[in-house]
């Protein structure tokens, strides 16, 4: 317990980032938002059913845009133009994701993804990628399965990678028969979703359940993608995992500013051999600094072997203790915006 207010204090860091406000919504959209499908007709049908190519950015992006389109009139209640609609957290990762080419082929041996090559290609070698998909296929198809989006469960049909075909899931019925507990999780949200006397908070909590039942449910599949990646980028994805199973208790709130303005400190890039935070020349101090923090997150928890997870997750169970956490995280953006850009 001694390392438990040192582990405050990384949190603390790692997630000020959210605090920031935005007037102009349409500039946090993530890339090629415009031309990404927004609704199923702009898919093409083949036997009664819409095929989505999740391989293709901007097909796999319209999933995620129709999703939006189909959940906003819950949110209305929140916030205009669905702001607060908290679906967006995923979105703009798949954006960011694109942005600093982790969705690229890591392994090099095909141009997917490469500004040189066909750069809206997702590759199936990308660890960013798979798990993307399951974290867009999965809340995508359980929308379906849930009555919110229109079409019948039997009406969608995605394509499957070039190859490792069978790490994945294409419809509602394979992804229900794979992922069981997961799938159900994602419906126990949008059936809250629907009703009249849902708030906020329990919203952001179901969401969560579901966010890291998916990554529980999937990551060991794509462990041997690790070594197609320079060490430090290897590290930060598995930091990335640790990060999330830290931020799920604090029902961070995942909508269009707040997530936009964490990913303010992210890195812009894939990590290369010699990039060690916070000494990174081409990154700004905010993203040294946040790279920094995580990394540190990762260290206590390896340290403590999750112990320091299970306390969090005992103090993060109070809803004053979680509001308290959220407001210190959000004074903390003083401090992120008084760091000069380099």
């Amino acid at each position: 317990m001694a390392h438990f207010p040192s582990l405050v204090c990384v949190l603390v860091i790692c997630f000020s980032a959210c605090l920031a406000g935005a007037s102009n919504f349409s500039a946090l959209y993530p890339p090629r938002w415009t031309e990404s499908p927004g609704k199923f007709s702009d898919y093409r049908v083949e036997n009664n059913k819409y095929i989505i190519d999740p391989w293709i950015y901007t097909e796999r992006m319209g999933m995620y845009k129709i999703l939006l389109n189909q959940t906003a009139r819950y949110f209305e209640r929140f916030a205009p133009d669905n702001e607060q609609n908290i679906l967006w957290g995923l979105t703009l990762q798949n954006g960011w994701q694109y942005r600093t080419g982790r969705l690229a082929d890591p392994t090099r041996r095909t141009n997917c993804g490469y500004a040189s090559g066909d750069d809206l290609c997702i590759s199936v070698n990308s660890w960013w990628a798979d798990l993307n998909y399951f974290l867009c296929a999965l809340p995508f198809l359980a929308a379906i399965d849930s009555g919110i989006m229109g079409v019948s469960p039997n009406e969608v049909l995605l394509l499957p990678p070039p190859t490792d075909q069978m790490k994945f899931c294409y419809d509602v019925s394979s992804c229900r028969s794979a992922f069981l507990v997961t799938m159900n999780k994602w419906n126990a949200f949008y059936k809250y979703l629907q009703s009249p006397s849902s708030n906020f908070d329990d919203l952001l909590k179901y969401l969560w359940d579901a966010h890291t039942s998916t990554l529980d449910s999937t990551e060991k599949s794509f462990e041997d993608r690790y070594s197609y990646y320079y060490k430090p980028e290897a590290d930060f994805e598995k930091t990335w995992l640790v990060t999330v199973e830290y931020l799920a208790p604090t029902r961070f709130p995942t909508t269009l500013i707040k997530v936009h303005e964490f990913q303010e400190g992210l890195p812009p890039r894939g990590l290369l051999p010699n990039d060690t935070a916070p000494f990174i020349s081409d990154f700004t101090s905010f993203q040294n600094f946040f790279l920094f923090a995580l990394n540190s997150l990762y260290a206590v928890d390896k340290y403590t072997g999750s112990l320091s997870l299970t306390v969090w997750k005992t103090l993060m169970k109070s809803e004053i203790t979680r509001k308290e956490t959220l407001q210190v995280f959000y004074k903390f953006v003083e401090i992120f915006n008084s760091i000069p850009a380099k």
